[in-house]
């Protein structure tokens, strides 16, 4: 089981390396902190707001309906207790 910012870690590491986008490349078109951004790519936020994840979904070029779209925010395999 994991969090949902380790999920979405999980998720976003893999779009950026099928589309070899690079955290460089996410901080410079969401305007985001880089160390927030490496925090957020680590799973090591304790609470991401949505609009951070919107502005880095964004910037992986695909909607949020495909980003969420996957198997890793399954209820069965995400712990939101």
């Amino acid at each position: 089981m994991m969090t949902l910012n380790e999920a979405f870690a999980v998720r976003a590491k893999k779009i950026m390396q099928e589309k070899k986008v690079t955290q460089y490349r996410i901080t410079q078109e969401t305007g985001i902190y880089p160390s927030t951004v490496n925090y957020i790519l680590h799973g090591k936020t304790k609470a991401s707001n949505f609009k951070t994840m919107a502005l880095i979904i964004r910037a992986l070029g695909v909607s949020v309906a495909e980003f969420f779209d996957d198997p890793v925010f399954d209820f069965d395999n995400l712990d939101i207790d």
